[in-house]
C-alpha cells in the first residue's frame, strides 16, 4: 500500500519535464477523482489515504500515456462540456471551451420561448461527440434537435452521450459535402466544421496532431471555406423564414467568411469574438 500524497511527488517529477507544474498538478487531481472518486479537499483532509497495487498500476498506465502526450480526455475516455459529461475517443474531437461559447450564444437567444413563434428545430452539422446538439437539447428542452456526421463511429459515441445526458437527438449519417437538400426546414442550423488549414499545422500542439481525428480538423489550403460554403448553401434552402445560421470559424478567416455569407445573400451577419478576443463565431439570417 502506498500513500497517495507520497505518490504525488513522484507523479509530478515524472511529468514536469514535459508539462508545466500547474498542468501536471491538474492532471493529478483529475486522475485522483477518476480512479479514487476523491477530490483535492478529500486528500487534504485525509493525508493518510492509500492506493492498492491495482490502483497503482492504473496510475502508472495513465502516466505512460501522458508521457507520449496523449490527451488526458482520451486516456480517461471522458470530458466535460457546458457542464455536462461526455465520452470521447479517437473518432471524436475533444470539445473546446470556444465551442461552449457558441452553444451559450444559441441557448441565450432561444431560451425565452417568446423569441420564436413555432416549433424550434435545430440541426447540428458535423456533430462528432454530439457536444453541441446534446448541450442544446439539454438546455432547450422544447426544441427538437437533429445532428449529422459523416463518421458512423462518431455517431455511435454521440448516441451514447445522448443516453448519458438523458436527451433525445435524431442522429443522421450523412456526408454534408454530397448532400443536395437537408429534407426538412430548421429554425437553427449550427456547425463547427473542419477549418484548420494545413499551413496552420505548425500552430497545432503535437498531441492534437498525433491523436485527434484529422477528418474533423483539417481542410485544404486551396479551399479553406469549403464546408462553410456548402452548409450556407443548404441553409438557404432549409432554414425557416426567421431561421438563423451559426458557425464556429477559423480565427484568421473571419472577414473572408463574413464576405462569403453576404455574397450568398445572408443578412445581419455578425462576427463575434471568443473570450480570448479571437474572431470565432458567426450568426446570420436569411
Amino acid at each position: 500500500m502506498m500513500l497517495i500524497k507520497e505518490y504525488k511527488a513522484t507523479f509530478l517529477q515524472m511529468l514536469v519535464p514535459l508539462y508545466d507544474e500547474m498542468e501536471a498538478e491538474s492532471f493529478f487531481h483529475i486522475i485522483l477523482e477518476f480512479i479514487h472518486q476523491k477530490k483535492r479537499l478529500d486528500l487534504a483532509l485525509n493525508p493518510d489515504m492509500t492506493m492498492t497495487e491495482e490502483e497503482f498500476s492504473r496510475w502508472q498506465s495513465i502516466v505512460a500515456d501522458l508521457k507520449i502526450e496523449k490527451p488526458i480526455q482520451y486516456i480517461l475516455g471522458q470530458t466535460e462540456f457546458y457542464g455536462l459529461p461526455f465520452n470521447v475517443n479517437e473518432h471524436t474531437l475533444i470539445p473546446r471551451p470556444e465551442t461552449e461559447e457558441l452553444v451559450d450564444l444559441i441557448v441565450n437567444k432561444y431560451s425565452d420561448e417568446a423569441v420564436f413563434d413555432s416549433e424550434l428545430k435545430i440541426l447540428d452539422i458535423g456533430t462528432g461527440s454530439g457536444c453541441i446538439a446534446i448541450s442544446l437539447a439539454k438546455n432547450l428542452p422544447n426544441a427538437k434537435v437533429y445532428a449529422i456526421d459523416v463518421s458512423d463511429k462518431a455517431l455511435e459515441t454521440a448516441r451514447h452521450n445522448a443516453e448519458i445526458n438523458q436527451v433525445e437527438v435524431g442522429f443522421i449519417l450523412k456526408n454534408i459535402l454530397e448532400t443536395e437538400d437537408l429534407g426538412e426546414q430548421y429554425t437553427v442550423i449550427v456547425s463547427n466544421p473542419p477549418y484548420v488549414r494545413n499551413l496552420e499545422k505548425a500552430e497545432i500542439k503535437a498531441n492534437v496532431l498525433a491523436f485527434e481525428p484529422h477528418l474533423a480538423l483539417f481542410v485544404d489550403d486551396e479551399d479553406a471555406l469549403l464546408f462553410y460554403r456548402k452548409i450556407a448553401q443548404l441553409a438557404k434552402q432549409n432554414l425557416t423564414q426567421n431561421g438563423k445560421l451559426f458557425f464556429e470559424i477559423n480565427q484568421y478567416l473571419g472577414k473572408e467568411t463574413v464576405a462569403l455569407l453576404q455574397n450568398l445573400g445572408f443578412h445581419s451577419v455578425q462576427l463575434l469574438q471568443d473570450i480570448y478576443g479571437n474572431d470565432r463565431m458567426i450568426c446570420c439570417g436569411i
